[in-house]
């Protein structure tokens, strides 16, 4: 008899970030499949006895493949237990929930999904600044510094990243920046327009680096680093450090 599989957003890493459905269905768990960015203190919630498994996925370093995770995902639920998949973030934002519905709908599995307080929100909160602005931003847009290459898309629609009047969040984007930077100007973007790099967000290791388009890339032309990074560009990316 198949189990119940919760797609939990577990938000940023802070725990006081989880909300009250998400605190429910760790405390109820009999498995929690976690990505990295997931894990820590936010496992405590998880009932004792159940079972803890990693499955996160980090750019450059060894990660299960993602039919692997969502057969995990389906042999556990079939085993007729409580499930709760937990991913960092919302889950509908660059975390591969589809895929996973997709296996879970053809293994006849039933499913549900809590959102999670996406990494933009947390870090914009964090640096105290907003994600709109009457006149000058009437846009945001998400969008993602690699492909499952890991190189930078080639299809990206830079006409609209290039707009000066959105604030655009890159995800994923800490060794790409410097190409994307590149033809970012090249579409007509100011060089000086201001730029927010926000690394390891809502943690202890939080840390907000100020700078411009062509500035962050050239900072990380030279050393990308291997923390977890957000990055902004547009006219919000200014305000007072937390």
């Amino acid at each position: 008899m198949s189990g119940f599989v919760s797609f939990v957003g577990a938000g940023p890493g802070d725990p006081e970030l989880l909300t009250l459905k998400a605190l429910d269905r760790l405390g109820r768990a009999d498995a929690v499949l976690f990505d990295d960015l997931a894990a820590g203190p936010i496992l405590s919630h998880v009932r004792a006895g159940a079972d803890l498994v990693g499955v996160g996925k980090r750019a450059g370093r060894p990660s299960p493949k993602q039919d692997h995770v969502s057969r995990l995902l389906v042999d556990y639920a079939q085993s007729g237990g409580r499930v709760v998949r937990l991913k960092s973030g919302d889950g509908g934002v660059f975390g591969r929930l589809e895929e996973e519905i997709t296996a879970l709908k053809a293994a006849g599995v039933a499913f549900e999904i809590i959102p999670g307080i996406p990494s933009p929100l947390a870090a914009a909160a964090s640096a105290g600044i907003p994600l709109t602005r009457r006149l000058t931003a009437r846009r945001v847009q998400f969008v993602t510094g690699h492909d499952v290459t890991g190189q930078l898309p080639p299809d990206l629609n830079m006409a609209a990243l290039a707009d000066p009047n959105a604030c655009t969040v890159v995800f994923m984007g800490k060794r790409t920046f410097p190409q994307l930077a590149k033809a970012l100007v090249a579409h007509g973007l100011s060089p000086d327009t201001p730029a927010l790099l926000a690394e390891s967000v809502a943690s202890p290791d939080q840390k907000l680096t100020r700078s411009t388009v062509a500035g962050l890339a050239e900072v990380l032309a030279q050393d990308p680093g291997v923390t977890p990074a957000l990055i902004f560009y547009g006219p919000l990316a200014e305000g007072t450090d937390d």
